[in-house]
């Protein structure tokens, strides 16, 4: 298997010890810590974005109540995150979703799963750029037309890129303010709006508000699904750095929990400070309000503090975003690594000076500009594309599910520092009928609009994964690489023997 260039300087650790008996050379600089990996799993997850970007949507379709979902669903990705962590402690390896499936399953199921990931994740950086966008807008005082989103959105995606390039440990400490302006952005407006400024009793949590019409109050529930599933993903970030952790093994499987745990009681803090300050809630439910949120901080905050929020929004959106660039650019460094790719090689290039994925990076804030572009030209694409990348990382996200659980079924008792012991087979079979669940509520059609604005996730996939298919099985790039697969028996095995 051939290996990126050699980076000098990088200090070794007892966690390149685990990588090496894994077939990899430690090329990282390991200068992250819990801190650090949970700062930067938070920050992807961002309950700032997530809650102002389906709030609204929330109420119009299942009224106050919707914030339940909240609850339901990061329960269910604890599940999902607790077998992520057992498979990173085995598999301390940068990609995440990649490697992981390599070595549960094997090198053509691996490339299909970080083929949909790394096309996800580059959407989701458009989407969280363009919203971003608008809350630059706000700030500098700009109407919100094409032209400005696109040149806010573009801007935010440098910003991030710049401070990406600088290295690791830069990137920690900007992860780190992001994570203090999300806390200060949800929980202390939400607890702020909640004691001197509600306007709405805690019984409206309750109330459905008549947005069921003549229907079910059920089918109406399930339908503001989305108000939960756009929350909970990003977590996984903490383990695509994981050669960039210091004793990864134990700290990374934390750290994705505190994301999914902090993140959690972040967004419904947030979202039920919104719900109980809002003057207009009735016209919000009724979706005459499609963007109540601004509305609702002026009325509560003033024009001053109004401000100072969204200097704190923008801040988290920055944060936001160089999370999403590191990510990607570590699955791609992954993928170029073990010769996935047309240029590999060119990929899988570290900087000498600061151990990044240069090129890598590039590609993560490049392509997102292209798609700004589209959605400048189409600017009722964004929320097509943004649906598309939900499911798409729901279902890589079961890809690994599946896996571990093909494994266990097989023997595989996991060798790494997180352990579930006994409860390892239960929750593996609990996270993927969540999964599942949760996939079935995002490609269901909605009810109303086009055809192709009705089923614009499922299509979106099916293309992704049409085109990936068809260049996995023309050109065959599994062929090209020796890196290990399929091979969580024998690396346990061998792991509990070593210890």
């Amino acid at each position: 298997m051939s290996a990126p260039e050699s980076v000098s300087g990088v200090r070794t650790t007892a966690g390149d010890g685990h990588l090496e008996a894994l077939g990899y050379e430690g090329e990282f600089q390991r200068s992250m810590g819990l801190v650090a990996n949970f700062a930067l799993g938070f920050t992807y997850l961002s309950p700032l974005v997530g809650v102002y970007s389906l709030f609204a949507l929330g109420l119009a379709t299942a009224g106050p109540p919707a914030i339940w979902w909240i609850i339901i669903v990061g329960l269910g990705q604890t599940l999902v995150a607790l077998v992520f962590g057992e498979v990173v402690a085995q598999y301390p390896i940068t990609g995440g979703i990649y490697p992981w499936t390599r070595r549960l399953w094997g090198a053509r199921y691996a490339w299909i799963a970080a083929w949909v990931y790394v096309w996800a994740m580059i959407v989701t950086i458009t989407s969280v750029a363009e919203f971003g966008g608008g809350f630059a807008a706000a700030l500098f005082g700009l109407e919100n037309t094409a032209g400005v989103g696109l040149a806010t959105a573009v801007a935010l995606l440098l910003i991030a890129l710049a401070f990406n390039f600088s290295g690791t440990q830069v990137m920690s400490r900007v992860a780190r303010i992001g994570f203090a302006a999300e806390l200060a952005g949800v929980v202390a407006v939400g607890l702020y709006l909640m004691i001197f400024h509600r306007k709405q009793p805690f019984s409206v949590f309750f109330d459905s508000m008549g947005t069921a019409g003549s229907g079910s109050y059920l089918t109406a529930f399930f339908a503001a699904a989305l108000t939960g599933l756009f929350l909970f993903y990003g977590f996984e970030a903490c383990g695509d750095v994981a050669e960039e952790v210091e004793h990864p093994g134990r700290r990374i499987p934390v750290a994705m929990l505190l994301s999914i745990g902090v993140g959690g009681i972040s967004g419904l803090m947030s979202f039920a400070g919104y719900v109980l300050a809002a003057p207009n809630l009735k016209d919000i439910i009724a979706g005459k309000d499609g963007d109540p949120i601004p509305g609702i901080l002026k009325d509560s905050l003033g024009t001053v503090g109004q401000k100072i929020f969204l200097v704190i929004a923008i801040t988290a959106f920055i944060s936001c975003v160089l999370s999403l660039q590191a990510a990607a650019s570590r699955l791609l460094y992954s993928f170029g690594r073990d010769q996935m790719l047309p240029g590999h090689r060119w990929l899988a290039k570290l900087s000498v000076k600061h151990a990044v994925p240069t090129n890598a990076l590039i590609v993560a804030s490049l392509v997102p500009m292209a798609i700004c572009l589209y959605i400048y030209a189409q600017p009722s694409a964004l929320v097509r594309v943004t649906s598309f990348a939900v499911l798409g990382i729901y279902l890589c996200f079961q890809m690994v599910v599946l896996a571990a659980l093909r494994q266990r079924l097989r023997g595989w008792r996991p060798a790494g520092e997180f352990s579930l012991r006994g409860f390892g087979l239960p929750v593996t079979v609990l996270a993927l009928a969540y999964g599942v669940t949760a996939m079935y509520l995002l490609a269901k059609p909605g009810s109303t609009g086009s055809f192709g604005d009705r089923w614009t996730s499922l299509i979106g996939l099916v293309v992704v994964l049409v085109v990936g298919l068809a260049y996995l099985f023309t050109a065959r790039p599994d062929q090209y690489s020796d890196a290990p697969q399929g091979d969580a028996l024998e690396v346990a095995a061998r792991l509990r023997e070593n210890a």
